[in-house]
């Protein structure tokens, strides 16, 4: 089971915590450091689709140009800007065999996929 994420993110933070807490091991990947596999990529686009992996409210989007942002209009456009600054993608991910198990955190949800 893999995070993907940013270590300085509060969100990604406090998906860490919890899973500490609770003694569940992750691998953690860190999207500054690795960057993002285009086919990892891929195949997350698929599962949920760009509306829901691209944070449109953070501070990478809102650094983007008008016409950069109107350019992401479908899976395809996104993935290549999920390649080129990872940083916009939505965070966490929790992923397990290429599955997207959850995109964010969320107390509730993290409880119902670890059974707890």
């Amino acid at each position: 089971m893999k995070l993907y994420g940013i270590p300085n993110c509060s969100t990604v933070k406090k998906a860490r915590d919890w899973l500490a807490q609770h003694n569940i091991a992750v691998e953690f990947h860190d999207f500054r450091k690795h960057g993002v596999d285009s086919a990892a990529a891929s195949l997350w686009l698929q599962q949920k689709g760009w509306t829901v992996l691209v944070n449109r409210s953070g501070l990478t989007w809102r650094g983007l140009s008008e016409q950069s942002k109107q350019q992401v209009c479908n899976d395809a456009a996104a993935l290549a800007l999920m390649l080129e600054k990872p940083s916009v993608i939505k965070r966490p991910l929790l992923e397990q065999n290429g599955k997207l198990l959850h995109v964010g955190f969320d107390e509730s949800a993290y409880s119902r996929i670890f059974n707890l």
